[in-house]
Formats: structure tokens, C-alpha cells, sequence
């Protein structure tokens, strides 16, 4: 394997010495340029795989080159080197299509793993790119609508940056999907990804679960924990949800993303921490910044490049292609031979609104393999739930009831003996009971059993009711 170069572009001779320097350590072949002019007649030569480049350059600045490189070496990665502490340049960096930054002073560690990292970046165009996630081995984003085409170039395009990416569409719309399609299309594929709903985590423990804490700071706290941040060391984070996180969590999180260190709860010490960040929620962020229940400057920080995830019913014939594969699915799961949607059945399909999109789909499918006979599904086999038309209520969530309808009732066991055991079967009846009250929407079962719509989705959880 050829050895790879690198084009370090710094006005001082010292900076572009020392970084050669610790290149040359990696096994890695540096080329340098003084100037704009001197970077961009190297680059046009070709033979590079990557590019550091400082911001202040004597006939202009890094984030020109940037901009210039997106258009002229569009597969050569580009970082830039920032003055400490200045977040805004290192944002329009990224908004730009840089790979990343550094600050200054530069530290060698933080360069080699920047560098390692941009390095395993594939010299894949977008083309290539969307043509694996749409047929390759891995996750799939199905649908051949204009929408989705969108959503797969924006992948593609997004993988070969480190920029946070927030994923924002409504609920069912297959948010994480995109998430881990664009952690393993990118330098970090092979790495942890790990997705973390905010909204599931109780209020008193987020910073314990997200940042870890020390032994003993806390009741219960019986040894080191480092959180879920830093077991995706080298990989992704996704924070789905992350509108759900308390104001006082948003703060430290804000921190970590800006210094990429963590500081565990109860602990004095700042932990270096190497991951992307991607964040994802159905919710309007820029109405709750407005409404003082998000942070401004996180919401400017996590949404570098937002990335929008059409609703089903804004994807046209989709819907068809999605049953079609998803009956293949489930009748795999069931060992049942895959049945036939009559053109009665397809019609009942396209007609649906789906707010509850790709996840009401399969559930819908699910009850539809059950019912149906002589391996048809029939129209009347189509059991749709939920409003038929109209967009979702913004705060609602669709989920499904059991695969058989069982009374609330049947939830209560009269042999167990255990106290804590029959709380649990008394509460788990009585959401199963306000579920079924409000046709499975959690905004409207919270209001009716007097609790808030986060306590809730953590008693389903807990529970076990999904």
C-alpha cells in the first residue's frame, strides 16, 4: 500500500516543520505549501489524501481554501487549524465542508487522531456513496422518490465531514436509520455508534448515564461508570430526542462538545474524549430556543448541518416499495411464505396519511400478516389506527397495541405475592387502560393518567408494555 500524503498549508516554517515532523512519525509523506496560491497549484497536481491547513494565510484564509477545495479536490478532506477557543470560525468551517478542526495549540495527539481518522475516509464520490447506502450490504434507506434521493445525497455528502449533523422528522420516520447510515459511511464505520433517546432517561440520572460518574459521588454509586459518551470512543453518539434534555444537562453537554472533554459526575478531573456527535428529535428546536426551554448556543452547535427526514406521506409511491419489503421482513420472522397485497389492500395504503409514518407502516403489516388468509392480505385485512388524514399532533406518538389485544385485567397476576411485583402489574394496567383510551397516543394517555408525557415513555420502557 502506497504511502499516503498529506498537504500541510502554514505560513510560519516553524508550524509546517513541527507538524511535518510528527507526520513523518506516522508513517505518513508530508507536502507543504506557504500560501493560498502555492495550496491550490499542489492540490490541482493531485496525489493528496488529506489537507491541514492554518486560517490565517498571507493572501487570504483557510476557510477560502475550503470553500475552493469543495468545488476543485471535492475527495481531498480538509481540516483547519483555529485559534483556541474560537467556536464560531470552527462552525463556518464545517458549514463550509470541512472535515474538522483543531485548535491551537495544536496537540500532537489530538493531530494524529484527527489525521488517522480522515485518512480511512474512502475516495468514494457521492455517486458511489449514495449507490452503497441504496444497495449495499449494510443498512438500507429504501424508496425511490425524489424525497428520499434528497436524503441519500445528504448522507452522502455529510459522511465525509465530522461536522455535527442534527436529523430532525417526525416520529417513525426512520431518523436513526439515517444516523447509522452516515456513521458507517463515513472514517468512523467499524467504530461504536451509539444511540442514547434523552427523552427515556430520568431527569436525576441524564448526567450520570451521558458523562459516567466516580464512585461514590453519589447514593448508590458503588464504582467508576463512564458513561454512554465515552463508550463510543472513536465512533458516534446519537442523541435522539436530545429536545428532551433538562436545561442543566444542555450546559455540560454544550461543553463536551466544544473542549471534546467529559467530566464524569462527582469526579475534578476532564476526560479526552474522540467522537461525532449526531443529534435527532421530532420536535421544532428553533420554536423551544425561542420559548427559553433550549439553549441557544447548543442548538447553534449541534446544528451545523441539519438534515431533514420527509414523512411518508410526502414520498409518493414509497409507501408500496416499504410494504413490499417489509412483508418480506416480517414473514422471514414469523417462517410464514410471504403473502400477496391485492390492489384493494395497496389502495387503502396510498391512501393513509401515516402519522405515525414508516413505524405505523410495519405495525400495520405486522396485523395484516396475522389476519389475513389463503396468503392474500385483503383491504379488509388493513387495520389502520390513528387519524386517516392530516398532519400528526407535533407532541404525539403512535405506538402499537400488543400483537393480541389483551385486557387490561389480564396484566395482574393474583398469584404473585411480591409488593413490588403487584405495583408494577397495577400500574402497568392502568397505562395499558389510558393506551387504549386515547387509540395509543402518549401525549393524551399522559394528560389522562396525570403524569408528564417523559415519565410516561420511562414506565413503558420499564415495564416492558412496547
Amino acid at each position: 500500500m502506497s504511502q499516503p500524503t498529506v498537504l500541510i498549508v502554514d505560513d510560519e516554517p516553524d508550524i509546517r516543520e513541527l507538524l511535518s515532523m510528527t507526520l513523518e512519525g506516522m508513517d505518513i509523506r508530508p507536502d507543504t505549501a506557504a500560501d493560498l496560491a502555492e495550496a491550490r497549484r499542489k492540490l490541482l497536481a493531485d496525489g493528496h489524501d488529506f489537507c491541514l491547513t492554518d486560517m490565517r494565510l498571507p493572501d487570504g484564509d483557510g476557510l477560502e481554501l475550503v470553500q475552493w477545495m469543495q468545488r476543485n479536490a471535492p475527495t481531498v478532506p480538509v481540516a483547519v487549524i483555529t485559534a483556541h477557543g474560537n467556536v464560531e470560525t470552527a462552525v463556518r468551517a464545517l458549514k463550509l465542508g470541512a472535515y474538522d478542526f483543531v485548535s491551537k495549540p495544536v496537540k500532537v495527539k489530538d493531530l494524529r487522531k484527527l489525521v488517522a481518522t480522515a485518512l480511512k475516509l474512502r475516495k468514494m464520490d457521492e455517486a458511489e456513496l449514495v449507490e452503497t447506502i441504496t444497495h449495499g450490504d449494510g443498512p438500507l434507506l429504501l424508496g425511490s422518490s425524489p424525497a428520499m434521493d434528497q436524503v441519500r445525497s445528504m448522507i452522502a455528502k455529510v459522511a465525509r465531514s465530522q461536522a455535527p449533523v442534527h436529523i430532525v422528522g417526525e416520529s417513525g420516520t426512520g431518523k436513526e436509520l439515517v444516523a447509522r447510515l452516515i456513521h458507517e459511511s463515513g472514517a468512523r464505520a467499524g467504530q461504536p455508534f451509539v444511540p442514547v433517546n434523552c427523552g427515556a432517561i430520568p431527569a436525576e440520572l441524564v448526567e450520570s448515564e451521558l458523562f459516567g460518574h466516580a464512585k461514590g459521588s453519589f447514593t448508590g454509586a458503588a464504582a467508576d461508570k463512564e458513561g454512554l459518551i465515552r463508550s463510543a470512543e472513536g465512533g458516534t453518539v446519537l442523541l435522539d430526542e436530545i429536545a428532551d434534555l433538562p436545561l442543566a444537562t444542555q450546559v455540560k453537554l454544550l461543553r463536551v462538545i466544544q473542549e471534546r472533554t467529559v467530566r464524569p459526575v462527582g469526579d475534578t478531573r476532564e476526560v479526552p474524549v474522540d467522537v461525532r456527535f449526531l443529534s435527532a428529535t421530532h420536535q421544532d428546536l428553533g420554536k423551544l430556543v425561542a420559548d427559553g426551554r433550549f439553549r441557544e448556543d447548543l442548538y447553534y452547535r449541534i446544528n451545523v448541518i441539519e438534515l431533514r427526514v420527509p414523512p411518508l406521506r410526502e414520498r409518493g409511491d414509497d409507501v408500496l416499495e416499504l410494504a413490499d419489503y417489509l412483508l418480506g421482513r416480517l414473514a422471514a420472522r414469523n417462517e410464514v411464505a410471504k403473502p400477496e397485497l391485492t390492489r384493494e389492500a395497496c389502495r387503502v395504503l396510498e391512501k393513509h396519511r401515516f402519522p405515525g409514518n414508516v413505524r405505523e407502516l410495519e405495525n400495520t403489516l405486522e396485523r395484516a400478516l396475522a389476519l389475513c388468509e389463503g396468503g392474500r392480505i385483503e383491504a379488509d385485512d388493513i387495520q389502520l389506527r390513528g387519524p386517516a388524514a392530516g398532519p400528526p399532533d407535533a407532541e404525539a406518538e403512535i405506538i402499537p397495541p400488543p400483537a393480541r389485544a389483551v385486557p387490561a385485567e389480564s396484566y395482574i397476576n393474583p398469584e404473585d405475592t411480591s409488593l413490588d411485583i403487584k405495583i408494577e402489574d397495577i400500574e402497568r394496567a392502568a397505562i395499558v387502560k389510558a393506551l387504549e383510551q386515547t387509540r395509543y397516543n402518549k401525549t393524551q394517555a399522559a394528560r389522562l393518567l396525570g403524569i408528564s408525557f417523559r415519565a410516561l415513555r420511562y414506565r413503558i420502557k420499564k415495564l416492558g408494555i412496547e
